[in-house]
């Protein structure tokens, strides 16, 4: 399999759309690097996914209505910046796909009740979009719960929207002395895994040729013997195609965990198909990390001479950028 082709199939049969891959690319490529990216660098780094000038700064724009990014002008020259605000989202977003899918249980549940109705409508709507972002499942009216619940991230997020002090979060397990259903049997009420298990079953038909192309490449680079039937890509992988590829990759995996509650693996169906498609996107990352950070360094650097290299905790990544 040639890797163009593999990238030309890609972007023809489910082509990203352009605001959702700026939000990618300032995630897995630009946040590392400082989270500032002049415009013109931008342009550069979108050009290779078919999206031109217009519907980049259309992108661009709409992401600073609604929070997410911050414009400043020096000259004829803009920047794009993560607010302060969204950095924090950012964060705890990408740490989720980065991070291996080894959460255990511990028999509790957190459950956010809103109590007795201080709550306004908009904010009940905010704090119940919020919270199924988060994993979490409406259990019963005026409460949602999730088994696993990150603490810190509940209380920035419970914070940011300006309810913190309105709503009872609590812990709980299920008593021994009392005979009732399992507490696990939530799960089938409160999520849908059948279709998070599809999202990720469709992940790894699409990226595992892909990876064995890519495998194959880099045996034959280092005089290894190819399978029979092992199709490498074209030798070397440029820096540019490496980007590519790293930016879809992250892309179409972020858009599976968008929908996984991210449960315990206790709580999990077995075998989890999310497991190996974590494993197919850290080998394929590890392949074209390296040559993708050159790509990226010489756009930014177009621009900004000084735009700094990755930051340390980048190579943390999917448990260590070998």
């Amino acid at each position: 399999m040639n890797c163009n082709d593999w990238i030309a199939g890609f972007l023809a049969s489910d082509p990203p759309r352009s605001k959702s891959l700026v939000v990618t690319i300032f995630g897995d490529a630009i946040v590392p690097h400082g989270g500032m990216v002049w415009l013109g660098s931008l342009i550069e780094l979108l050009a290779p996914f078919g999206v031109n000038d217009r519907l980049l700064r259309t992108s661009v724009f709409r992401l600073a209505q609604e929070g997410w990014l911050g414009a400043q002008r020096d000259g004829r020259r803009s920047s794009y910046a993560i607010t302060p605000d969204a950095m924090a989202r950012f964060v705890h977003a990408y740490r989720r796909i980065y991070a291996p899918p080894n959460v255990h249980w511990d028999g509790s549940w957190t459950l956010v009740l809103s109590g007795d109705g201080t709550l306004t409508a908009a904010e009940r709507a905010a704090l119940r979009k919020e919270l199924l972002w988060e994993g979490y499942s409406l259990i019963a009216p005026g409460i949602m719960g999730h088994p696993a619940a990150d603490g810190p991230a509940l209380d920035e997020l419970l914070t940011r929207l300006g309810v913190a002090g309105k709503l009872f979060v609590v812990q709980g397990k299920a008593m021994r002395q009392v005979s009732a259903r399992p507490l696990s049997e939530l799960v089938a009420q409160g999520w849908d895994m059948a279709a998070v298990a599809d999202g990720y079953s469709k992940f790894i038909a699409q990226f595992e040729p892909l990876l064995a192309a890519l495998q194959a490449t880099a045996d034959a680079a280092d005089g290894l013997p190819v399978g029979a039937d092992g199709q490498a890509c074209e030798q070397p992988l440029s820096p540019e195609k490496a980007f590519v590829v790293r930016t879809l990759l992250i892309h179409a995996y972020r858009r599976v965990q968008l929908h996984d509650p991210q449960l315990p693996v206790e709580l999990l169906p077995t075998p989890w198909p999310g497991t190996l498609a974590y494993e197919l996107a850290r080998r394929i990352y590890l392949l074209v990390y390296s040559a993708a950070e050159q790509h990226i360094d010489t756009a930014l650097r177009r621009e900004d001479a000084a735009a700094p290299a990755a930051e340390a905790a980048f190579f943390d990544r999917f448990g260590g950028l070998a």
